[in-house]
């Protein structure tokens, strides 16, 4: 009923959702017949569902190097990730794993579910590595050799200050987008952007995570992941965990949104980023994720659920950022409606309220000033809308045998 509810909440989710469950059954259909690159598509839908759907706007030949650059880097993730593995095992494989990408006999078990998989066959990955053409895996191997080199420092290294902070996003984010980029620029299909601006796409993007993932990461077994910056957690809370407890819950909101606050600096330069992409593909395929990071702010901003559970987007708004993305009018007024959320949640009794509102009116000029509010659809519902009830039903289960159609028939 769960659903049901929200669909009758949000009528207007339906046919986008529909949209991209037929878009998911089209990606299945489409899995390479070559057993190294079904592994390596397959492996993506597995890992990450969203990212399996945002890659499909590339041509073949981008889209397999972007694919193969993602599992990559998952994988290094992954021995990152995996607290088990004793520091001195790990520091030695995250520092030789660009070399460890050219030998498709090299595996290493860690990990977890899809992610042991990944890394226990991870030879497809390689195999399929060293087909892509010279300039893709020049621009994978540099970036996996920095990245690695960046997790080793901070697995012996804890993130103190803001400055640490920036530093640790840039090695496991920023460096993505600096390699995107670079991926791009060596598919001719766009200029090579700044190094700044790359990186502040990565930045923007795993500060979102950080703060969304706070209670996955500090419930972590056997050791908490902490990355949060004392410099930022020491003013609120003696310890980084403490956040979590109930009777520091108004401590934690306002830690939480200096945390906000801080990954707002990067809105601008993504924006900038973004206007200055050429190719519709390539666009969408760096819009969507923005757009999703905006919206995930302003939902986990000033909420208490942060350190409570689970803090997300809904399907269904989600398959309206994919369905309506398109061009960077749809970019600013996404931004300037997600901010505007996040605006009217902010108090002015927080202790950044100010430097909140101006980090987000500066990015709202930004958007006013590209004269594109008025060509596209909000995300934000101006009055209650009323619908008929059993209208909606009806539509509901027609689409609902729409799709167990689709699913049905048999795949080709």
């Amino acid at each position: 009923m769960g659903a049901l509810s929200t669909m009758l909440k949000h009528p207007d989710d339906i046919y986008p959702l529909l949209k991209l469950k037929i878009a998911s059954r089209q990606i299945e259909k489409q899995i390479p017949a070559e057993p190294h690159w079904a592994f390596c598509y397959t492996m993506l839908q597995k890992v990450s569902r969203s990212f399996a759907l945002v890659i499909q706007q590339l041509g073949t030949e981008l889209r397999n190097a972007v694919c193969l650059f993602y599992l990559v880097l998952r994988a290094l993730d992954t021995v990152e990730d995996d607290t088990s593995v004793a520091t001195d095992v790990k520091v030695p494989i995250l520092l030789a794993f660009h070399r460890h990408i050219y030998d498709p006999d090299w595996h290493f078990a860690c990990g977890t579910n899809n992610y042991k998989v990944l890394m226990d066959e991870f030879h497809h990955v390689s195999t399929a590595f060293l087909e892509l053409g010279t300039g893709y895996q020049e621009a994978i191997e540099d970036i996996t050799k920095r990245m690695g080199a960046g997790m080793a420092k901070f697995i012996l290294k804890e993130v103190e200050t803001i400055d640490d902070y920036d530093e640790y996003c840039h090695y496991v984010a920023g460096l993505v987008g600096l390699g995107l980029s670079k991926l791009f620029h060596a598919a001719g299909k766009e200029d090579l952007a700044s190094d700044s601006l790359s990186n502040s796409m990565g930045l923007f993007l795993q500060k979102t995570n950080i703060i969304r993932d706070y209670l996955e990461d500090i419930n972590e077994i056997p050791k908490s992941r902490m990355f949060w910056p004392r410099q930022i957690w020491s003013k609120y809370v003696n310890k980084l965990e403490d956040l979590k407890y109930e009777e520091n819950s108004e401590k934690a909101v306002q830690c939480l949104n200096d945390m906000v606050t801080n990954a707002l600096i990067h809105m601008e330069d993504c924006l900038k980023y973004m206007a200055a992409l050429r190719d519709p593909a390539i666009f969408k395929f760096c819009a969507i994720p923005q757009i999703m990071a905006i919206g995930t702010l302003a939902l986990c901003y000033n909420n208490i659920e942060v350190f409570r559970g689970v803090v997300k987007m809904r399907r269904g708004l989600t398959a309206k950022v994919i369905d309506r993305t398109k061009s960077m009018d749809d970019v600013y007024g996404a931004f300037f409606d997600f901010s505007s959320i996040l605006k009217s949640k902010v108090d002015k009794n927080d202790p950044n309220a100010t430097k909140t509102l101006s980090r987000v009116e500066a990015v709202q000029k930004l958007c006013r000033d590209s004269g594109a509010l008025s060509k596209r659809k909000s995300y934000i519902a101006n009055r209650e809308q009323s619908y008929n009830s059993t209208l909606i039903v009806a539509l509901f289960i027609i689409l609902a045998i729409i799709y167990a159609y689709l699913s049905a028939s048999p795949r080709i």
